[in-house]
Parts: structure tokens; sequence; C-alpha cells
């Protein structure tokens, strides 16, 4: 236990420097190598580099990144809108609801929460401050929105998961489903909610047509066809997880060339943000794994789940404990820190107490979710106010406080249904059942 301390305490230390996660993790796993084991440094170093880059279920991350990108660039965000506005604006809160509706449609595509959250806001920002909603509610709105990005299925914090946890990505990806689905409703009625108790913060819109919501509809069936082509095959067992990635891409490259979205400037951008991102995911993978090794060999899990097994709690007080140690964490750390510095360690606590790995999965997710959102450091809240900033007009200024006022309500509903995860396995674990 002294050890994981020091790790911790190292950790924290590297991240308040500004040092970043991968050089962090990687810098504290050679210090660990050096003094506590006698295998050879940097053959083990680059064994575990090679073992994490040829795994076969990461090939997934870049294609799914590189679906989103190709998605991002097809103009499909700003039909996306439309439609859902179309559909949904007679609520009350008007196109707060399609805020939601679209944050969790491009979620469904994307599988990152930064390209929800900021392709989504880019489009929604100007159409707000002309019909004069609620600054905060909106960007809070927004904010909570681009957390599904990780949670509905193509989610690349659950692939992460499933490698650190050696877990089926396709059982994860389907146990995201039915509480994606939930937290998307959830967030909807409690913007109904809000605007009923105070009508000032959202105006009445105008009810569109019934021609013009199936208009818009049928325009959308190809990304419904898409969204089939990745999720139902892995469902069915026709795909895996990889191979519907791969399939995905194809299907996003044909509806951006539909859109005449596709030349070399739009093909080069697309490919340098792909390879960007997947290299920064690859490279916190490895370095994980790097820490996990040492971690392993020093055998801090097993103490650890000796440690909470001593303690004699029942496993939902030991879980709601394990909920707030996340909540801690997330208020200085970024999603993909948390989940690979703490999973590896925290798994044989959880096996130890008899508990589904995929619900767990499910559970740090949402998890995951209340750190990007959760003042002072979440990252959504980061991107939405740059992105606020840069379509500010000359005489317009923000705080990034509204963002910390508009998003409480969502952090609030999103602790509402990790309770009723807790509460209700099921939510998560009986889809992935129906596919054995």
């Amino acid at each position: 236990m002294l050890i994981l301390s020091i790790v911790g305490l190292a950790i924290v230390v590297l991240f308040i420097l500004g040092v970043y996660v991968a050089a962090a993790l990687g810098i504290i796993s050679l210090g660990l190598m050096y003094f506590f084991s006698a295998r050879p440094l940097w053959e083990m170093t680059g064994l575990i580099a090679w073992n994490v880059g040829t795994t076969n279920v990461l090939v997934a991350v870049p294609m799914f990144i590189l679906m989103g990108e190709l998605l991002l660039r097809s103009g499909l965000t700003e039909r996306l809108y439309r439609c859902f506005a179309a559909w949904f604006n007679w609520l009350p809160g008007g196109l707060l609801q399609s805020n939601i509706a679209t944050c969790a449609a491009f979620a469904s595509m994307s599988g990152s929460t930064a390209a929800t959250a900021a392709t989504i806001s880019r489009v929604a920002l100007p159409v707000f401050r002309k019909r004069g909603y609620n600054e905060p509610l909106v960007v809070g709105s927004l904010a909570a929105g681009g957390t599904l990005g990780i949670l509905i299925p193509p989610s690349i914090v659950l692939i992460v998961y499933g490698v650190l946890a050696e877990e089926s990505i396709g059982s994860l990806y389907i146990a995201g489903i039915i509480p994606g689905i939930l937290l998307t409703v959830m967030f909807m009625l409690a913007i109904f909610f809000i605007v009923r108790a105070k009508p000032s913060l959202a105006p009445r819109e105008d009810t569109a047509g019934w021609k013009e919501k199936f208009r818009l509809s049928v325009a959308m069936l190809p990304v419904a066809a898409l969204v089939f082509l990745v999720l139902g095959t892995i469902y069915v067992g026709v795909a895996t997880p990889t191979e519907a990635a791969s399939l995905g891409v194809v299907g996003a490259f044909v509806l951006a060339a539909i859109a005449g979205k596709i030349d070399r400037a739009t093909l080069k951008a697309t490919f340098l943000s792909t390879v960007n991102t997947t290299a920064m995911v690859m490279l916190v993978v490895s370095a994980a794994f790097m820490l996990n090794f040492m971690l392993a060999i020093l055998g801090v899990p097993q103490a650890m789940a000796s440690a909470v097994a001593n303690l004699g709690w029942s496993p939902t007080a030991i879980i709601w404990l394990l909920v707030l140690f996340y909540l801690v964490l997330g208020t200085f750390m970024d999603a993909y820190s948390m989940m690979v510095t703490t999973v590896p360690v925290i798994l044989p606590v959880v096996k130890s107490l008899g508990l589904d790995l995929v619900w767990f999965g499910v559970l740090i997710t949402l998890l995951v979710e209340v750190a990007l959102i959760s003042p002072p450091h979440g990252l959504n809240l980061f991107i939405l106010h740059n992105v606020r900033m840069q379509s500010a007009g000359e005489n317009e200024t923000y705080t990034i406080t509204d963002l910390y006022l508009g998003v409480l309500p969502f952090v609030a509903v999103i602790f509402l249904l990790i309770a009723l995860l807790i509460a209700v396995p099921s939510l998560a674990t009986w889809l992935p059942g129906t596919m054995r």
C-alpha cells in the first residue's frame, strides 16, 4: 500500500506540473522498473509497447476515430440538427431538446465526447443567440450532451476499458445502449421540467409541419443505416467491433462523397486529425500497461483486494466508496487518466466482490462523464467555453462561471442514473445477455 500511495502522489505531482499523461505514467513506470525489477529495463519497455500496439482489438480505435472525422466534415451535423429541431422544438425547452437529441445521434457515430461537444456547439450557438435563450442553460445542455459520446457506442473509452479489463468490446458496446438512451431521455426531461418551472429561460418555438418533419427524416435514413451497420452487425454477431468499425469507415466515406465533401484538403485534414488522436490514445494505453505491469509484479492489486475484503463491507457500500473516489479524481483528472491509472488496480477488488465487469465498465464510463463536466477542470466545459469565445461578437464577453451554473442540473441527472444503475444492474447487463 505504501508503493501505491507513492505512485498516486507522484501522478498527482506530475499532473500539477503539467506533464502529459503518457509521459507521467511512463516516468513512474520506468522508475519502478529500475528500482524494483531485475528484468532488463528497455527490453521490457519495448516488449510491452509492442504487445499493446499489435492488439487486434485496438485496431478499432483508429477506425472509429476516422469514421467520426469523415462524418464531422461531411456536413451531416447541420442536417441532424435541423431534423431533430423539427421533431422536438414543440416541447418546453424548444431547441434545447434538439441539443441533447443531436448530441446523442452524433455520439452514435463519433465515439468522442470532445468531437460531439465541439461540433454540435458550433452549429447550435449562433442559432440560440438569435432567439434569446438563457445562455448558461444552453451551454450546460451542450456540455452535458457531449458526454454521451463516451457512453453511446462506438465509444473509444469503452474500448480502452475493454482492453484493460480483458472484456468483450461488443458486450460493452451493447451494454451502453440502454443507459445511453436512458440518460438522453433524462437530460431531455430535466430541460422539460426546468423550463416548465421558469418559461422565460427558453422561448416557445414554431411547430414544424408533418411534411417538413418527414422530409428531413428521409434525408437522415442513410445515417440510421450507418448506425445499424456498425451496432447491428456487432449485436447479431456478423462482425467484430474491429470489422464493424471498418464497415463504418466505408459507410462514412460514401456519405461524405455523396455530400460532395471529399477532396484532397478534406482527406488530408481527416487523416492528420485521426493520426493525432490515435497516437495520443495508443501512447497513453502503452504507458498505462507499463505501469500496470509493474504494479502487478509488486502485488499491489492483490493487496488492494485483500484490504477491501478485510473491511467486511457489503459490495454496495464498497461500490459507493469507489463512486466517491472517482468523483474526487474527476475534479482534477481527465477521462483517459482516470481510466488507465485506476482500472487495473480497482479490477481485482471488483472481481473479489463478484460484480459483473461489463456492468462495472458502464458505471466507470458514467463516472468519467461526471468528470468531463465537473467544475473546475471538466474537459467539456473548456471546449464549450473556447467555442463560445470563438463565435462571440466584438462587444460580447463570457466567463466560464455560466458553464458551471448551467451544467449543474445535468450533473445531478448523471448522479441519478448512477444510483439507478447500482440499484438495477440489469440496465447494463440485460441486453448483452441476449447476445449469448
